[in-house]
Parts: C-alpha cells; structure tokens; sequence
C-alpha cells in the first residue's frame, strides 16, 4: 500500500498518493484561489502602511531629538517592509501568470515539477527544494 500525504487547504482536504502526485486543474485552482487571497492581504496591509513611511518632520521644536530618531528609524523600517510587500506582490503576480500560461507548478531552473508540499507552504515557489537549496549553496 503506497502511503498518502493529506493537505489542508482552507475549508478544504486533499488525500494525494505520494508515488505520482499530479498537479491536476481541480488543485491548480485551489493554489489560485490561496494565491488570490494573499494577493488582497499584502494588498490591504500594504495600503495601511503607507501613512507609517510619510515624510518625518524635521522641526525640533515640536518633537525632541530622540523622538525623531525613532520617527526616523519607523519610517526606514516601514519603507523596507513596503518594498518586502512589493517583492511578495510580484511573485504572486507571476504565479498567477505561470497558472494562466499552465507552467504553475514546474521548477524554472530545471523543468521538473515542485512539490506539492513546498507549493502548499508557499503557493508562489518558483523552485524545486533541489534547485533552491543548490542556489542558497552558492550564496
């Protein structure tokens, strides 16, 4: 008996044969769907950030020193956090566009397919496990 991997997905459960797992289209549209959800939550918390990255006043009258030091040191910290969420947002985006093209679920270094594992903790993998470990290797 070959053993089986049970995937949660929100409000629903896939039981997938480990020997021969197919990213089928009935799968592919459950990735869309998470991936579409956590395109309008970095969405949404990247709109509520951007009054944290507003230009510090630098009038000393108003505010101390030290407060603006750390108005300062917010506002850097909230820009790194807008450009993490960009970066988040375009690799949803080419997910999302390697689903439409039908190459969602391939590994762009080496063709084979990514493991429905890895896609489950992070629906917009690029890479298989082999190809992204031998990438941090090079680092």
């Amino acid at each position: 008996m070959v053993p089986q991997v049970i995937i949660q997905f929100p409000r629903r459960k896939f039981s997938i044969v480990q020997a021969g797992i197919v990213l089928d289209d009935k799968l592919t549209d459950v990735f869309r769907q998470q991936l579409l959800q956590l395109q309008q939550d970095v969405s949404a918390l990247k709109a509520s950030a951007a009054s944290a990255a507003e230009i510090v006043a630098l009038d000393q009258t108003s505010v101390g020193r030290l407060s603006r030091m750390d108005a300062l040191q917010g506002q850097a910290m909230s820009l790194e956090q807008g450009r993490r969420r960009e970066r988040e947002l375009q690799k949803i985006a080419a997910a999302l566009r390697r689903i439409e093209a039908g190459d969602y679920g391939d590994c762009l270094a080496c063709d084979e397919p990514i493991a429905i594992e890895r896609l489950t903790l992070d629906p917009a993998a690029t890479l298989c496990i082999r190809c992204a470990s031998a990438r941090e290797d090079q680092r």
